[in-house]
């Protein structure tokens, strides 16, 4: 069923996986849905800018490009991401300052600029694409759990600074989900992570964008600084 009244929903990191499947949704709904790439253009017919979230020049041009076209962002969705995986000894600081920069930090920079004009409308949600990884830990990826574990902190602190203008700031978290990356570990190396996960399977992406839509949504008013886990049961506890 589509929105009474299109919103403008920016969406970081939506050509693909996560966030494509999120543009699908809202745009089901009818939002005006604008989409962030930074190297390969999403096929489809997505309003798309070039963005790469580590530099602030990318993030004021595309909210600039963004607001020309549809007008200020209602709704943002910080999902971009990167990593780099490594044993703690073997991982260059470089790979650890890399990941936190795209991750977390890219997260503040979008969400700053956006909050610009939702405090001025006194309204806006923004949701932040965590992971379990950032409430489990994971041996290979500490730098992608420090960076997904910090969204939480920043999340929270951004609820409490911005609930009076009614402006509501939350997480999900997913756990292992089936996508382009997930796909190239292999068969077997997707049944192992399946069998780790109480429900057996791992989540499509649909299932992730389901529980963002239903967080922008009216229904979704009320809850703020919530971090919502996606994971078929894996963290649960966390």
């Amino acid at each position: 069923m589509a929105t009474a009244v299109s919103r403008v929903v920016l969406i970081t990191g939506g050509s693909r996986g996560i966030g494509l499947a999120t543009a699908q949704r809202f745009a089901a709904l009818g939002d005006n849905v604008a989409i962030t790439y930074n190297t390969t253009p999403p096929s489809g017919d997505f309003f798309a800018v070039q963005c790469d979230v580590t530099k602030q020049t990318d993030v004021e041009r595309a909210f600039t490009e963004v607001e020309a076209k549809f007008g200020p962002v209602e709704i943002l969705i910080s999902n971009a991401g990167i990593t780099r995986d490594g044993l703690l000894l073997r991982m260059k600081e470089a790979d650890f300052a890399e990941v936190i920069d795209a991750n977390l930090t890219g997260a503040f920079r979008v969400a700053k600029r956006a909050t610009q004009t939702m405090l001025r409308a006194r309204t806006g949600r923004i949701i932040f694409v965590s992971s379990v990884v950032g409430l489990l830990g994971q041996a290979g990826q500490a730098n992608y759990a420090a960076s997904k574990a910090g969204l939480v902190g920043f999340a929270r602190s951004l609820a409490r600074e911005l609930g009076s203008r009614s402006i509501t700031v939350n997480v999900v978290a997913p756990g292992p989900v089936d996508t382009d990356m997930t796909r190239t570990l292999g068969a077997e190396k997707l049944e192992a992570f399946a069998q780790l996960v109480p429900l057996g399977r791992i989540a499509t992406t649909d299932e992730i964008a389901g529980v963002i839509t239903f967080l922008a949504s009216t229904d979704a008013a009320y809850i703020t600084g919530a971090v919502i886990p996606v994971d078929g049961g894996l963290g649960m506890g966390h």
